[in-house]
C-alpha cells in the first residue's frame, strides 16, 4: 500500500508517466422490442424483455495527472489481451517515455510474464523494461484509480443497455474524447500519513 501512495506523491514527471491499469467487463443487451420514445411528461419507456448477446472486456489506462485515458473494448481478458495492452501503451501512447510508472492490481495475468506468453523473448524483454511496476496490495483495489475512472465510464456511459461490441466501443470512444478533452484528472489526497493513522490496525503491533 505505502509504496502505491509513494508514487502518487511524485510531482509530474511527462517523461516518467504515472499509468494506472484496471479492467472490468459489460454484458452486451440488445432490445426485443422498441423502446417507446420520451415525450414531454413521459420518460422514455423499454420493455423488461431483453437479449443477452454476451460480454466484452474494457481495459481501462488511465494517467491521472496528465488528465489522459485510453479504453481498450476487447473480447476477452486474458493473458494475450494484456500483453498487447501493454505494448499499444508502451510504444502507441507514450513512445517517448522513458520509463511508464504502471500501477495495478495483483491479478494473475498482470505479471511481465504475460508479456513473454505473447511476444519473442526479445520483445518481451524490451516491453517488460519499458515499465515500472508497482502492485495495489491483495483486498486493495481502491488504491488503483484507474478503478475509479472505470466507476466514471460505468454511471456516464455503461449504465444502459448495449447491443454489441462495436456500438460500445463506439460509445466508450465518444466518452473517452470528450473526457481526454476536458483533460479531467485525479486529485488523490489520500497519503501514507493519513494511511499510518487511518488504517493502523493493518500495520503490525510492536
Amino acid at each position: 500500500m505505502e509504496d502505491v501512495l509513494e508514487v502518487y506523491q511524485r510531482p509530474h514527471d511527462p517523461a516518467c508517466p504515472v499509468v494506472c491499469v484496471d479492467a472490468t467487463s459489460k454484458q452486451l443487451v440488445a432490445e426485443t422490442r422498441e423502446p417507446i420514445p420520451a415525450k414531454p411528461g413521459q420518460p422514455e419507456r423499454v420493455d423488461y424483455e431483453y437479449q443477452r448477446n454476451g460480454t466484452a472486456n474494457l481495459f481501462m489506462m488511465f494517467a491521472p495527472l496528465q488528465g489522459w485515458r485510453h479504453v481498450e473494448v476487447t473480447d476477452r481478458h486474458a493473458a494475450l489481451d494484456y500483453a498487447k495492452i501493454l505494448r499499444d501503451l508502451s510504444d502507441t501512447h507514450f513512445p517517448k517515455a522513458a520509463k511508464i510508472v504502471l500501477v495495478q492490481d495483483n491479478l494473475s495475468t498482470h505479471k511481465p510474464a504475460s508479456l513473454y506468453e505473447a511476444f519473442a523473448a526479445e520483445e518481451a524483454r524490451r516491453l517488460v523494461e519499458r515499465f515500472e511496476w508497482h502492485y495495489t496490495p491483495k483486498h486493495g483495489s481502491w488504491l488503483n484509480m484507474a478503478e475509479s475512472e472505470l466507476s466514471v465510464v460505468s454511471s456516464q456511459c455503461l449504465d444502459r443497455r448495449i447491443a454489441d461490441k462495436a456500438t460500445l466501443t463506439e460509445e466508450v470512444a465518444a466518452w473517452e474524447d470528450s473526457r481526454n478533452t476536458n483533460h479531467a484528472k485525479a486529485d488523490w489526497q489520500f497519503t501514507t500519513a493519513d494511511a499510518r493513522v487511518k488504517l493502523k490496525r493493518l500495520y503490525p503491533a510492536l
